[in-house]
């Protein structure tokens, strides 16, 4: 009975401050550039970049797994709920993502030794038809990368599910102290910061030159990588967010969609 009072205190006072929060902080705009390069791509013109892109991003979180990572790991730390608010407002576009992020790892007061456990016991799950699309764009010769806001303990080892080197997986690494205990985050990594995914794609076309680089995801911060990626197509398969789906050229909400246009063009 104490626990379960704790926890619904706990998770009221998480939810209450997110309301005052919003009421505080003006709503993040989508960038305008976005808006602009968004507005005049029609989906014609987006599946045309699709079939002849030279590299494919994809977010992780609710993307190329059915869960959002972050809300799965708070649950399994007892704080499912509370965390699960500040990551509508997060996905949503209208919260800082770090402050966002620095918030709900503080709640989940988070251990090294229960991430290794989580990781054993909740492997994530793959979304239907992710590891035949990465397959196929793999037999295409296309290179793949992860751009993600979540942990880099969690989406290496997804990435080696699906035959993605670890040097393509952008993400979040979270640090401990020498007991274990949770001590930060890795600010230094781009992605833990809103335009973060935005900075890894400027230097992904930099390094090596892509032209038609298309970026795939469920949220805000997945669309406003366009431009620099040359194309965005939003994806709904687990998760609709209703500012992706209004402002995506070609919004999906499955993977086969996706490689049957690739199809096409073979």
């Amino acid at each position: 009975m104490r626990y379960w009072l704790m926890t619904s205190l706990f998770t009221f006072c998480a939810f209450y401050h997110v309301q005052m929060f919003n009421k505080i902080l003006p709503r993040t705009k989508m960038p305008t550039n976005t808006r602009k390069y968004l507005d005049t791509l029609t989906k014609d013109q987006l599946k045309e970049i699709w079939r002849t892109a030279d590299a494919v991003c994809f977010d992780v979180d609710s993307t190329i797994v059915q869960e959002e990572g972050i809300d799965e790991l708070a649950e399994f730390c007892g704080v499912g709920e509370a965390v699960k608010q500040w990551t509508i407002q997060a996905m949503g576009g209208n919260i800082r993502f770090r402050t966002a992020l620095e918030t709900r790892l503080n709640m989940c007061n988070l251990t090294l030794e229960q991430l290794e456990r989580y990781k054993k016991e909740k492997p994530l799950t793959l979304t239907a038809g992710i590891k035949e699309l990465i397959g196929h764009l793999h037999s295409e010769k296309i290179p793949v990368f992860l751009i993600s806001g979540g942990f880099r303990q969690l989406n290496v080892p997804l990435a080696h599910r699906l035959n993605i080197p670890s040097e393509n997986v952008f993400s979040v690494e979270l640090l401990f102290d020498s007991d274990g205990r949770y001590h930060g985050f890795n600010k230094n990594n781009p992605t833990s910061d809103s335009g973060g995914k935005t900075k890894v794609v400027h230097r992904l076309k930099d390094k090596y030159g892509f032209k038609r680089l298309i970026m795939i995801g469920d949220g805000a911060t997945d669309m406003e990588t366009c431009p620099p990626a040359d194309g965005f197509i939003g994806f709904g398969g687990n998760v609709i967010r209703d500012k992706v789906r209004e402002h995506s050229p070609w919004f999906v909400t499955s993977f086969q969609e996706l490689l049957d246009e690739l199809k096409v063009s073979n």
